[in-house]
């Protein structure tokens, strides 16, 4: 069994504690107990809305498997397939022009568009990829420029 850290009302595994305390948060402005608590606080704002959608999904997904249940041996009906999604609120109607503003985002993800992709930086092949990703191949710029 995993030993447990409490801490700011949480309940957190030794490791992910250790890692936080010791590679985390050293090098920032912060103290250990204060990452805990504004982890804390917001996991109490959101875990109600997070169980909400979590239950959303599960009663969408129960609609979703029980319609192909019943009409997976016919061909797939384009228009009625979108009306069924549509029906239980899967699909929605475009809800226009949407703006979003941030703040405190580092300048080069705010003001360059570009993919940005999440992988495990312990997979070589992974990472490159990325990066390629975001800035074009990593090969061309090294050889193939004069």
């Amino acid at each position: 069994m995993t030993e447990r850290i409490n801490v700011a009302g949480l309940k957190v595994a030794a490791e992910l504690y250790s890692f936080v305390d010791q590679e985390v948060v050293p090098g920032t402005s912060l103290e250990t107990e204060y990452f805990w608590e504004q982890l804390s606080s917001i996991l109490r704002d959101m875990t109600p809305r997070n169980r909400e959608l979590l239950e959303k999904r599960d009663f969408l997904q129960a609609q979703i498997s029980d319609w192909h249940r019943k009409h997976g041996h016919e061909d797939l009906n384009h228009k009625d397939y979108t009306a069924f999604l549509t029906s239980i609120g899967y699909l929605v109607k475009d809800g226009g022009e949407l703006r979003v503003n941030t703040k405190n985002v580092d300048s080069e993800i705010a003001s360059i568009a570009g993919p940005q992709l999440v992988v495990p930086v312990n997979n070589a092949r992974y990472a490159i990829n990325a990066a390629n990703a975001r800035w074009g191949s990593l090969y061309d710029a090294l050889y193939g420029t004069d």
